[in-house]
C-alpha cells in the first residue's frame, strides 16, 4: 500500500458527529450556563446588590447626623440617662426611617428599613422590611422586621451566625438603639406569634422592648422561618454621637 493510500484510508475512517453527540454537547452549555446564573444570582448580585444597601443606609443616617460625627464621643464619668428612648410614628408604606447595624455580619453593615414587608415595593428593592402594627424603634412591645437570606441584597444571610450577647444597633432620626441579642427560634410559615407584643404570648401585656429578626429557613426554601430575638439595652440621642461600636460604619463615606 502506497503512503498516499494510506493517508486516504486514515482520513476516511474519521467518525461523523451524530445527533446525540450534538443533544450532549448542546446539554453540557445549557449545564454551564445554568450554573453561572445561579453564581450570579446568589453570590455577586448579592455582594453588589448588598453593597448598594449599605452605602444607601449610610447614605440615609448622613442626612440625620447633618454632618457626620468625626470622632468618638468621649465616655462619661457615669452613664448618662437619657430617660425613655424617642419613639417615633410609623411612617407610610416604603419609606425608609431607620438604619440597622449589625457587627457580626461586617465591619460595612448599615441597611435600611423600610415601612412594610411587600416583596416587591420593600425586601426585594430598599431590603429590610417593618411588620405594619408592630411597635417602632425604642417602644414597648415587638419591633418586629423582615429580610432576605438569599438574592436581593440578602440582608439577612447571616443571621444564623448571631451569638448571644452579639449587639444589634438601630439608628433612627431621634438616635441609636442598642439591642442584645438573646436566641433564635424556628417556626412555621404561619407562626405569627412571633409579631405578638410579647412575642409568643398572644394577649399579654409587654414590659420589654423587643426587636424580632425573621427570615426563611432553611437556606433556598421558605419550609420555615428562623427567628432573632434582641432586647433594647441601651439608647442616646442623635445629639449624643453613635455608640463606639459604630462608630467608622456611621462615619464612612457613602
Amino acid at each position: 500500500m502506497t503512503e498516499e493510500r494510506r493517508r486516504r484510508k486514515t482520513g476516511a475512517a474519521k467518525p461523523r458527529l451524530s445527533a446525540i453527540g450534538v443533544l450532549g454537547e448542546l446539554f453540557i452549555t445549557a449545564g454551564v450556563l445554568v450554573l453561572l446564573f445561579l453564581g450570579w444570582q446568589l453570590w455577586l448580585n448579592d455582594l453588589i446588590v448588598g453593597g448598594d444597601q449599605n452605602r444607601a443606609g449610610v447614605a440615609l443616617a448622613h442626612n440625620w447626623d447633618g454632618g457626620t460625627p468625626t470622632r468618638a464621643p468621649v465616655a462619661p464619668a457615669v452613664t448618662p440617662d437619657y430617660g425613655d428612648p424617642a419613639v417615633a410614628a410609623a411612617p407610610k408604606a416604603a419609606v425608609k426611617f431607620a438604619v440597622m447595624y449589625v457587627p457580626r455580619f461586617g465591619a460595612d453593615y448599615a441597611r435600611s428599613i423600610s415601612e412594610g414587608v411587600g416583596t416587591t415595593e420593600v425586601l426585594d428593592k430598599n431590603g429590610i422590611g417593618h411588620y405594619p402594627g408592630t411597635q417602632m424603634p425604642g417602644a414597648v412591645g415587638n419591633f418586629a422586621v423582615a429580610a432576605h437570606r438569599t438574592t436581593h441584597g440578602a440582608p439577612f444571610k447571616l443571621l444564623a451566625t448571631l451569638r448571644v450577647g452579639d449587639k444589634i444597633y438601630v439608628q433612627t432620626q431621634g438616635g441609636y438603639y442598642t439591642y442584645d441579642f438573646r436566641g433564635l427560634e424556628y417556626v412555621r410559615p404561619t407562626g405569627v406569634g412571633v409579631l405578638d407584643p410579647v412575642p409568643q404570648a398572644a394577649g399579654v401585656t409587654p414590659t420589654d422592648r423587643v426587636l424580632t429578626m425573621t427570615s426563611c429557613n432553611p437556606m433556598f426554601s421558605a419550609a420555615e422561618r428562623i427567628i432573632a430575638y434582641s432586647v433594647l439595652e441601651s439608647w442616646q440621642p442623635t445629639s449624643a454621637g453613635p455608640p463606639t461600636a459604630i462608630l467608622a460604619t456611621v462615619t464612612a463615606k457613602g
